[in-house]
């Protein structure tokens, strides 16, 4: 090495030292299980946390721009033996290798497998609940470790003992307005060979009890935990962010659902959680299994039974903002006979040309854009309402592999290759995208299109017959400026229903403006509520009295 060579060494190693940017020397943690924790071998993803601080616990701050984490399969460890953590496990946002040096939180949590033997011949291995919107850090049975200080920088090795199971959750207590069902689907029990269970909070009208010959309609906002975030306590109601999100409080919502001329409905929120993600997206899905069917089928004449609905399809209305945006109108579009109205807040992608910045039946790559002979740009994610990257698709898709192989991250894009994808021959949903590489399977992103969840696409390729049944039902809004670039998508549909012709229709499409991000509404939930009920009456069909539900 040549002296001035070595001296740029010398001043660049000195420069790093004092900002404290030196990569770690390479570390090692050995994690075991606590026979008190587990009795027998475990199979599941093991996740070490490195976090900054100790509270929140580390495990409850994962996110893309959150902790560093680093994972390996377990495959039948027995409790007593170590698992190694070192720097060959793929890692987020880098390598063990080259973090920092400094002090850190270790704390390592297992999303335990089990193995089901599905109905399409697959034997699988996935963390199963019992349909509960549970996410792996806080699922019942999963596993985890009490945070460790430990320094990274002087190599080492690191031990850490899981010794802590995550109990259930209690139930929620049903009170004089909100009552919680919990439904066995006899579909999806029969797909998973084992039981799968669909779970509803059903929020009553002002007046249920006392007039117990009224029957009334149903709105479905999907994606709630309580419809409407209805609290009747002044104290302990979600606060109101109009600046922010445009919507009232849950008590401020209490008040005018209990005042004297508000429509007297019927609200109902679902949980459907499926072992790659929170909610199902309400269609009948390869991989998670012929969940729209249970849904039409099954929960809903269920609660129309026991809650005294009215069953006519002008009186069930549906409203879902984002992953829940997406399958309101899903499910509009393929039961248009059963559904009457659809209010579409955000959509998850519904124009697959615009997978958020993505083509994924032109483009060749997710996580670059060719801008040059020589050059590449990155493709954001996620950005802020002034246009700030916040994180790109690569950066979310390695965080995703790193939290599962065989698509089990339980995180956003895997949740659409498992609902929208084929099965893959190892039975698991097959990616889209190299997780890695970013390289796109055309032939899985033509098996999406082809199975109608690109649902322009299958609008368009169905006008014929659908049209004449939608017409009138179509409620879009969505913020200029969408914090996941949904309005693109958006903006299709609205341009395919301005072409349609026998029938010709435009559907209703508010947009925020300016600068309104993914939590904007365009009205508060009491003033969408009312426009709902308005809606019903006016498509109310001739001999039906809306007088019994509009006391």
């Amino acid at each position: 090495m040549k002296p001035p060579t070595l001296l740029r060494w010398i001043v660049f190693f000195s420069l790093a030292l004092s900002a404290g940017r030196l990569p770690a020397a390479p570390a090692r943690f050995e994690v075991s299980i606590s026979p008190s924790a587990a009795s027998a071998p475990v199979t599941g993803r093991l996740i070490l946390v490195l976090a900054a601080k100790a509270e929140p616990e580390p495990r409850l701050t994962i996110s893309p721009t959150g902790p560093a984490i680093y994972a390996v399969d377990l495959v039948q460890l027995a409790p007593g033996h170590a698992a190694v953590i070192d720097e060959h496990a793929l890692g987020y946002p880098k390598p063990l290798a080259e973090l920092p040096a400094g002090d850190y939180f270790a704390q390592a949590i297992v999303n335990v497998y089990t193995e089901f033997h599905r109905s399409d011949g697959h034997d699988i291995w996935v963390h199963m609940g019992d349909g509960q919107v549970e996410t792996f850090q806080i699922a019942p049975g999963n596993l985890y470790s009490s945070p460790l200080k430990v320094h990274l920088g002087d190599g080492g090795t690191f031990k850490l003992e899981i010794a802590h199971v995550i109990p259930p959750s209690p139930p929620a207590a049903d009170t004089a307005w909100i009552k919680h069902v919990k439904i066995q689907s006899k579909l999806l029990s029969n797909f998973w060979g084992h039981p799968v269970f669909i779970h509803a909070t059903v929020l009553l009208p002002k007046g249920y009890d006392e007039h117990p010959a009224a029957r009334y309609p149903l709105i479905f906002p999907l994606g709630h935990s309580v419809p409407f975030s209805f609290d009747p306590d002044e104290k302990t109601g979600s606060r109101s962010d109009r600046a922010t999100t445009g919507l009232e409080s849950g008590y401020e919502f209490y008040r005018a659902w209990n005042s004297e001329h508000f429509p007297r409905v019927i609200a109902v929120t679902l949980q459907q959680a499926t072992p790659y993600f929170p909610d199902s997206y309400s269609v009948n899905s390869a991989n998670n299994g012929p969940y729209g069917d249970a849904i039409v089928q099954e929960v809903v004449p269920y609660l129309e039974q026991h809650f005294r609905a009215i069953t006519q399809p002008y009186a069930r209305i549906l409203e879902g903002a984002s992953t829940s945006g997406w399958q309101t109108l899903a499910l509009t579009l393929q039961h248009p006979d059963f559904f009457g109205g659809a209010w579409i807040l955000q959509p998850d992608p519904i124009d697959f040309r615009h997978y958020q910045l993505v083509n994924i039946y032109q483009d060749e790559n997710a996580f670059s854009i060719p801008s040059g002979p020589l050059t590449t740009t990155e493709r954001p994610f996620r950005r802020t309402v002034e246009g700030q990257v916040a994180y790109t698709v690569r950066e979310l898709s390695r965080f995703e592999e790193v939290l599962g192989t065989h698509g089990r991250s339980g995180f956003q894009l895997e949740a659409w290759e498992a609902v929208y994808g084929p099965v893959g021959s190892d039975g698991y949903p097959q990616p889209l995208w190299d997780k890695l590489t970013g390289k796109i399977d055309r032939n899985v992103a033509n098996s999406m299109r082809e199975h109608g969840f690109d649902l322009r696409d299958y609008a368009q390729r169905n006008w014929a017959e659908l049209g004449p049944r939608i017409v009138g039902k179509l409620h879009f809004f969505c913020g200029d400026m969408d914090n996941f670039y949904l309005n693109l998508a958006v903006y299709d549909f609205q341009n395919f229903l301005k072409s349609t012709s026998n029938p010709h229709y435009e559907g209703e499409f508010t947009f925020g403006r300016p600068e309104k991000g993914h939590a904007w509404h365009a009205w508060t939930w009491a003033e969408m509520v009312r426009d709902m009920a308005a809606y019903m009456q006016k498509n109310t069909p001739p001999g039906e009295d809306s007088a019994q539900w509009n006391y």
